[in-house]
């Protein structure tokens, strides 16, 4: 089975996962990027799988379905182009072989799932849409900070050899923001430097794994001392009131 990343719009990532046959792609923003890497690969679209309802993930759905008959899979409780599969916690879904177990991950957006196959060729695997990044985390436009933080902890309780396939290359700047809050993180500035020679040479800096967010990723690490410690810096006053990955997150959302 091959897994790759089809670059879209600036950073976004539409994942394709083919086995010299049949393939599947995930949040499909644009259909172009699809279309020619089908065409490139020599594969059949099978399978369409939404993570959440924004545009950059669901504009080539529409098109895709049309020129190929794949079938949509998309959650439950948001608006997406029908027709589709509406899903939940604990649904299933089966293509390629491969079997995906659906997990409720809401807070960048009210209803966003994952998908987690437990083996792909060896290892298990997560599709996590805007929920998790590498270094970092999604905005909170739907959610709250307790929703997000408990979908991340379910994402992070997944098994530590889990391949994470986030939908945007923010890796940088995420690790940018992750050595303001955590400096002293020794895997996290080895990781860095990786993930800078990566892009110095076009390379995504994805998929990530679980065990290498839980040592690096400062929203998987709010109960360290240093977070904690970190947050007070930002706010004081915020921190008993929100919790220490509340303040994290709203002091992500003003840093540059």
């Amino acid at each position: 089975m091959k897994l790759i990343p089809l670059p879209a719009f600036t950073d976004n990532y539409i994942w394709m996962l083919h086995d010299g046959q049949g393939a599947l792609v995930v949040d499909p923003g644009d259909a172009a990027p699809v279309l020619q890497a089908l065409q490139r690969e020599g594969v059949q679209l099978r399978g369409i799988l939404v993570t959440h309802h924004h545009a950059d993930h669901t504009g080539g759905v529409d098109a895709l379905r049309e020129a190929t008959g794949a079938q949509v899979f998309g959650p439950a409780r948001e608006t997406i182009p029908e027709p589709l599969q509406r899903l939940t916690q604990g649904d299933r879904v089966e293509c390629l072989g491969l079997h995906f177990e659906v997990m409720d991950v809401p807070g960048h957006t009210a209803g966003h799932i994952a998908y987690f196959c437990p083996n792909m060729d060896g290892l298990p695997l997560v599709f996590c849409g805007d929920t998790l990044f590498s270094g970092g985390c999604g905005r909170l436009f739907e959610g709250t900070a307790a929703q997000l933080d408990h979908s991340l902890q379910s994402l992070a309780a997944l098994p530590p050899e889990t391949r994470v396939c986030c939908t945007h290359e923010y890796t940088l700047s995420n690790l940018r923001f992750a050595m303001e809050v955590d400096a002293g993180n020794a895997d996290l500035q080895d990781y860095q430097g990786h993930c800078q020679a990566l892009r110095a040479q076009g390379l995504p800096t994805l998929p990530s794994s679980i065990a290498l967010e839980q040592r690096i990723n400062p929203f998987l690490r709010s109960t360290q001392p240093a977070l904690q410690a970190s947050a007070r810096r930002f706010d004081s006053r915020s921190v008993d009131q929100h919790g220490v990955f509340a303040t994290l997150r709203l002091w992500k959302n003003e840093y540059r």
